[in-house]
This record gives structure tokens, C-alpha cells and sequence, in this order.
């Protein structure tokens, strides 16, 4: 909004000239998401309040989680409300991938807010069912891919991390691809947000990653010397990740241990869901299994320790799924298992820049 009004004016005025720049509006538009969170934090923790919107904990969970129950939740509102608002005001809003985030964005959003409010109808920490809530999903990830692979100038081929030239191309299979990837990165970040502040601080560490690939793709000279694929137009997701990092550390002033509020299905899944489309729009689709890697750990640790019971009839690799929960029961202090996860994710962050010139 600000771009199209203020920049026009650079004819008259060479100040106006800033806005053209994707650095000044994606720092901007994260300092405007921050400021929105923590103007505005206190006063929805409040509201959750008085419609006694808490957590609901399940009942085979750690113990130590029962003084949880009753914490507000769905503060994933404040994020996307702020992301949402700071990305309209700092882009441009002609840029079709700015519109594809910022619908996978609401629209998981919206998803995880009708199973929440399910949770909270039944006082349970059950919901939507899984299968209904996948198909709500895939139908959102699928209609992106496909505008994606039909839109001239986007091509499908799939970048391979460490190896500049091998490039494959799947034809209409990187539909299904980009589906799988939209669908999985909102889900393992839903598996991840179980402590205070957990799931939140990796989210922020992967928008700032992107922050970077997204301004390379979309820039023609860094791309060629990164031999990097070019992407007309990513460069503005920049500010997209710009704003959701001003978001994410706006909503952790109020998330941090002991947290306030919790970000619920309706931040998770639209955080995920949103990491995963820039990954797949700024042609780093497949480094995202770096960037997001904790994400990826906890997806697996479920997956193994439900497989294995099922095969072994009862027994279990870790003492409770997901990972976090484990080194609980192992005896960690949330606060240790939060701030080390926080520390391999930006470990993981680094290396996946470091393969831009590795490659």
C-alpha cells in the first residue's frame, strides 16, 4: 500500500526513491508486524481471557503441562493479523506470489482456528479430525501448486542442495511436490509447538533464512553469481518473511517461558503452511528439510515411535513423542530443552546458507 502511494512520488521527490528498495520495506515491515503484536498482545490475551479460551492438555502428556490448562490459546490470530497488515502495507501488491502466501497463510489459518474452537466446544484436546483437516489442506496447497506451474516464467524444476547443475524437472508431478511440501512443513510445525516458545523461535530463525534466498531468487545478478535459479518477483516475499520475523518475535515477547499465551492450531498450521510455500516459490523447496530441520526431526520422531509400537506391539524408541517430550521425561527443564532447539535450528540455518556457495 505504502509502495504504490509513496513511491510514484520519487519523479518529484528522489527521498520517495527508498520505497523501490526490498531491504528498507522488509526491514520496515517487520518492525510494523513487531510493533502490531506487542501494541496489541495484552489486550487479546485479555480478550482470550474473558471468553475463557484456554489450552486444553492432554491427559497422557508430561505432568508438569497440567499447570498449562486454561493458558489462552489461538494467540496464532495475533500473527496472522499482524503479518497480514504489515504485508499490505510494506509490498507490492501487483506480485502474485504475495498473494499465494498470504492465502495458504489465512487459509491454514483458517483450518486451524475451526479446530481449536472444536477443542475448546468439547473441552478436549481433540478436534477436527485429522483426515477432514489433511483434506482442507491439500485442497489449499493443491490449488497453489497448480497456479504456480501454470504461471509463465515459473518453471518445475526442483533444486538440489550442494549440486548447482542437477536440476530435474517433474513436470506436473511438482504439483503434487509443492502440495506435499505446503501440507507436511504446516503439520511438522504443529507437531513442534508443545513447549512455551518452542515452535516459534525455529519459525523465526526459517523466515530470516528465507529472508535471504527470497531477495537472491528474485535478484538477477546475485542469482547468477550463486548460480542459484532466478525468480522474477520472489523478492518481494522478502518482506512477506521480513514481516512474519517481526511477527514471530513480537508474539514471543508474550510466548517465552512462562508463556502467556499460546499460539494454538490456527498459528501453527498457517506458520508452517506459509514457510513451506516461500521454500517452494523461492526455488529452495528442498532445503527446507535444513533450514526447518527440527521441524523434520519432530515429524520423524512421531512417525518412528508410532511405527514401532504398532510393529512391536506395545513397545516405544523414545519415552514420549513428539522429541520434546522425551528429553522432558529424561529429566531436562523446559526452558533447557527450548533454548537448545532454538540453538540447533539456527546451527541448521547456517548450514543451509553456507550451501549457496557449496553448491
Amino acid at each position: 500500500m505504502i509502495y504504490h502511494l509513496l513511491y510514484p512520488l520519487h519523479t518529484a521527490i528522489s527521498f520517495f526513491n527508498v520505497f523501490r528498495y526490498i531491504t528498507f520495506r522488509t526491514i520496515f515491515a517487520s518492525i510494523t508486524a513487531l510493533v502490531i503484536c506487542l501494541v496489541f498482545g495484552k489486550w487479546m490475551i485479555q480478550a482470550l481471557q474473558d471468553m475463557q479460551i484456554g489450552q486444553q492438555i492432554r491427559d497422557d502428556g508430561p505432568q508438569s503441562h497440567l499447570t498449562k490448562k486454561g493458558t489462552p490459546t489461538m494467540g496464532g490470530i495475533l500473527i496472522i493479523f499482524a503479518v497480514v497488515i504489515s504485508t499490505l502495507i510494506w509490498t507490492n501488491l501487483s506480485n502474485v506470489y504475495v498473494w499465494l502466501v498470504l492465502l495458504v497463510t489465512v487459509g491454514f489459518g483458517l483450518i486451524g482456528f475451526v479446530d481449536d474452537y472444536k477443542k475448546l466446544a468439547g473441552k478436549s484436546a481433540k478436534g477436527v479430525s485429522g483426515r477432514k483437516r489433511l483434506v482442507g489442506e491439500v485442497i489449499i496447497a493443491l490449488f497453489v501448486g497448480i497456479i504456480l506451474y501454470l504461471k509463465p516464467g515459473f518453471n518445475s524444476q526442483i533444486t538440489i542442495p550442494f549440486f548447482k547443475t542437477v536440476l530435474p524437472d517433474l513436470g506436473w508431478g511438482y504439483v503434487a511436490l509443492s502440495t506435499f511440501i505446503i501440507v507436511g512443513a504446516a503439520n511438522a510445525v504443529n507437531l513442534t509447538d508443545g513447549l512455551d516458545g518452542l515452535a516459534i523461535g525455529p519459525i523465526i530463525i526459517c523466515f530470516a533464512t528465507y529472508i535471504l534466498f527470497a531477495y537472491f531468487a528474485g535478484n538477477v545478478k546475485a542469482s547468477s553469481y550463486l548460480q542459484i535459479v532466478h525468480v522474477s518477483g520472489a523478492g518481494e516475499l522478502a518482506v512477506f518473511c521480513g514481516a512474519l520475523v517481526g511477527a514471530g518475535l513480537g508474539f514471543l515477547w508474550f510466548n517465552t517461558y512462562p508463556a502467556e499465551v499460546f499460539m494454538g492450531d490456527v498459528g501453527s498450521l498457517s506458520l508452517g503452511g506459509a514457510l513451506g510455500t516461500v521454500a517452494i516459490i523461492t526455488k529452495q523447496e528442498i532445503l527446507l528439510a535444513i533450514v526447518g530441520g527440527i521441524f523434520v526431526v519432530e515429524t520423524f520422531s512421531v512417525i518412528f515411535q508410532v511405527g514401532y509400537f504398532k510393529m512391536t506391539g506395545g513397545k516405544r524408541i523414545l519415552r514420549m513423542a513428539p522429541l520434546h517430550h522425551h528429553f522432558e521425561l529424561k529429566g531436562w527443564a523446559e526452558p533447557k530443552v527450548i533454548v537448545r532447539f532454538w540453538i540447533i535450528s539456527i546451527l541448521l540455518a547456517l548450514m543451509a546458507i553456507s550451501t549457496l556457495k557449496l553448491r
